[in-house]
């Protein structure tokens, strides 16, 4: 069976995923394990725990559990000032690494009681922050910090310096593809390429190395970015030519939801440039990927999921 590893966080991530497990292939999820916002920030700060939002938000897409026990999982304290909006999830997992000690040790039990497909990996299990500066010098501290300022951000790093799980390691070394998943490149998918010993590791395998594009821009990481541009920044971290293909949509979107994007939210959609990708010597794979879910643009994870393992079908890897 093919094996993909993908690398990513939030929301992109898991609509990824919920396409992917249905397919015959062995699919390894590495998560970012640094955001400090919301449930997630909170339980950080009185625990003293790296982050479980994504993780557990990416355990839930991988699942085959009924809907029921999904409803149950999602399901946020909203009228508790104690409980504070947290999930359920994020209070189980919560529970896991005080009991455990540790994600190892914790996500198994989460990975029995769920019935997930499939392999679910934080990036380290280092409690850590990410600090980024923008580009007029100012510091912002943490995931949440960065996101919230909307700023133009020249770099970004950790608090400090991280240990990669090394199951991620092995991983990555057995991998047939690679991929960056669609989601925030400076928050969700960067932080994994801040360690050179993993960036060694991806950039020597002997894997294709896949990026999903965004389908709208973030105010102040992307702003007019084209597919070219987010290309161009992720190589700016892995070095160039390291991308071999890109899969995005090519399809205009023209509705009120577009417009609510671009005057409320300052997101744009994200435009092809076919020519300049073919020049940067990238494959592309393109289609129709948008679908509108609980009015919000996501990814056809299905479709999405397809085109992807068609690609490894047909022969890449090692």
């Amino acid at each position: 069976m093919k094996k993909i590893v993908i690398f990513g966080g939030g929301s992109g991530l898991s609509q990824l995923l919920k396409g992917l497990k249905l397919f015959p292939i062995d699919v390894t999820a590495v998560v970012s394990v640094s955001d400090n916002g919301g449930s997630t920030g909170r339980v950080r700060k009185d625990y003293k725990i790296p982050a479980v939002g994504d993780i557990s938000k990416v355990l839930l897409a991988m699942s085959d559990c009924d809907n029921e026990v999904r409803d149950l999982m999602n399901y946020r304290f909203t009228k508790s000032k104690t409980l504070g909006n947290h999930s359920i999830k994020n209070l189980l997992l919560t529970a896991l690494l005080d009991l455990k000690g540790n994600f190892d040790a914790s996500l198994p039990v989460l990975v029995k009681l769920l019935d997930i497909k499939g392999n679910v990996l934080p990036l380290t299990e280092d409690n850590v922050d990410l600090i980024g500066y923008t580009t007029e010098g100012k510091k912002l501290i943490g995931e949440a910090g960065i996101t919230k300022a909307k700023k133009k951000i020249a770099r970004i790093t950790y608090s400090k310096d991280i240990t990669v799980n090394p199951k991620v390691l092995e991983a990555v070394k057995k991998a047939d593809l690679i991929i960056f998943s669609s989601g925030s490149l400076i928050t969700s998918i960067i932080p994994h390429l801040l360690d050179k010993k993993l960036n060694n590791a991806i950039k020597s395998s002997k894997a294709k190395r896949m990026y999903i594009c965004n389908l709208f821009t973030q105010p102040g990481e992307t702003d007019d970015y084209k597919v070219s541009d987010h290309i161009k920044l992720l190589e700016s971290y892995l070095g160039k030519n390291t991308i071999d293909v890109v899969v995005a949509n090519n399809a205009k979107m023209h509705n009120n939801l577009v417009k609510k994007y671009e005057n409320e939210e300052q997101k744009d959609q994200v435009m092809l440039d076919y020519d300049t990708l073919v020049n940067m010597n990238k494959q592309v794979i393109q289609d129709k990927l948008h679908k509108i879910e609980d009015n919000v643009y996501r990814h056809d994870s299905l479709k999405t999921a397809y085109l992807i393992f068609s690609y490894l079908m047909d022969g890449v890897g090692k």
